[in-house]
């Protein structure tokens, strides 16, 4: 018995597995370029803590208040006479910071913006209040 349709033509499917492997290719090329290190050019040193009691502080410290009040190792002074200052203390480059824990993230931008403070070797300092989180 002969059938009388036509034979059967191989449908031509088209190969998904070579895009995939192009997209996972791009992906990981995304991730190998988009995780690469973006440290500024001095680096980026991590925090270590030690416990001070407030009169070991370090020298010269630089605390500002939260109404923009600035005191060098307990004086005050303005951000223009700082490096004056610095000069006088004796310790042209480094300077510790402390500010105010409830200041906003911007206050603390914007002093480390400041142009007294550039070519500075500038570390955070905090203190531990017992009892606080």
């Amino acid at each position: 018995m002969r059938s009388l349709l036509p034979p059967r033509r191989r449908l031509n499917s088209i190969d998904s597995s070579m895009a995939i492997v192009n997209i996972v290719l791009l992906l990981i090329f995304f991730f190998v370029l988009s995780g690469q290190d973006m440290n500024p050019e001095g680096g980026l040193d991590l925090s270590e803590t030690r416990r001070l009691p407030p009169d070991r502080l370090p020298s010269p410290i630089l605390v500002v208040g939260g109404q923009g009040e600035w005191h060098l190792d307990g004086q005050p002074i303005t951000p223009e006479l700082l490096p004056v200052a610095l000069a006088q203390a004796g310790n042209g480059a480094g300077l510790y910071l402390m500010i105010d824990r409830t200041a906003p993230a911007s206050q603390l931008i914007a002093t480390l913006n400041r142009p007294e403070l550039d070519g500075l070797d500038i570390r955070l300092v905090t203190l531990h209040q017992e009892g606080a989180p």
